[in-house]
């Protein structure tokens, strides 16, 4: 299947709408669906290209109906799917939310825009290191995308920053073209599943434990290594790479929400109840952004689901629609 996630930013005239959702990932899309079908009128905001971290997956083997799907083909099937409901404006930035009347106004990189409900799924970014040599090498040899960046190290070296399910998954697909393929984890053991961690002894991929980086060396124009430390014994070691993938974690993308009034936790998730609903009335959650969410792609679509039905179900009964 060929299918281009960018959408070219589709051209919205309109400015006033039932429903904006912030987030073109899976759970902003199913909420996008659902929504339409409903009845309400519905745009779909992005500050980067439809299909989220589900684009990034080199492989997906756990959502129901599908053996096995590339990352970029099920996203791309989310994409095609919404776009037949609603428009999607991509590489948007939102800016901020505000309480207007009896709902909101969202102030964008493209206009404002006014809606009696918003939904907000924009998921979740990559996580830091922080170390010397990661920002300077960032695009020269790092990145944190096996599936954009990945074959660009066909027949060459890698290491893989982090060895849980994400960290296993890139290093277990690029393992198929590089030369060689290294992991390293902070934890003293396997991060990953069971199943992931057989794969990885099965190729032979190098799995270093409780080990910490603490830089990413480069010779100015590109990565050349990385250095990390033996948390037991402080040995310090360098291993020589031509690329660099960091799987460390993820962070919500919850900052323009500052000042609307949204709960969130410590961690800057979203806070919810069981049916999406926020702490401001109007303003629903669904998928990665919200707290103790399971990350996976089956439960976004889930919560987008839930939360454009319950939010149907507030306008109903708040006699908004």
């Amino acid at each position: 299947m060929e299918f281009n996630l960018s959408v070219s930013s589709e051209k919205v005239e309109e400015r006033n709408f039932d429903l904006v959702i912030i987030g073109a990932g899976a759970a902003g899309l199913s909420s996008a669906v659902y929504a339409s079908r409903s009845g309400l009128t519905a745009v779909v905001i992005d500050q980067s290209v439809p299909g989220g971290l589900t684009a990034e997956a080199p492989l997906v083997e756990n959502y129901l109906g599908f053996k096995a799907i590339k990352g970029t083909d099920l996203a791309a099937n989310f994409t095609k799917h919404a776009m037949e409901y609603v428009k999607i404006m991509e590489n948007t930035h939102v800016n901020n939310i505000r309480k207007e009347g009896e709902g909101f106004s969202v102030s964008t990189s493209g206009g404002d825009f006014t809606c009696k409900a918003v939904v907000v799924s924009t998921g979740t970014t990559h996580k830091h290191l922080n170390v010397p040599g990661e920002k300077e090498y960032y695009s020269r040899g790092l990145s944190y995308c096996s599936t954009c960046d990945g074959y660009l190290f066909k027949g060459k070296r890698v290491v893989v920053i982090g060895g849980g399910n994400s960290g296993a998954i890139a290093a277990i697909s690029m393992s198929e073209y590089t030369s060689k393929t290294t992991i390293i984890e902070y934890m003293d053991h396997y991060m990953c599943e069971k199943a992931y961690e057989n794969t990885i002894k099965s190729r032979k991929i190098d799995y270093v434990t409780n080990s910490q980086v603490l830089e990413i060396i480069g010779d100015g124009k590109k990565v050349t290594g990385v250095k990390y430390r033996d948390r037991k014994t402080g040995r310090e070691t360098t291993v020589e790479t031509d690329g660099v993938f960091i799987y460390v974690g993820l962070v919500p993308q919850t900052a323009f929400l500052k000042g609307s009034g949204v709960e969130l936790s410590d961690r800057g998730y979203i806070v919810t109840d069981r049916k999406g609903r926020t702490s401001v009335p109007g303003i629903y959650a669904a998928g990665d952004v919200v707290k103790d969410t399971e990350a996976q792609i089956a439960t976004a679509v889930g919560d987008g689901c839930r939360a454009a039905l319950t939010l149907y179900s507030d306008l109903i009964r708040s006699g908004q629609k």
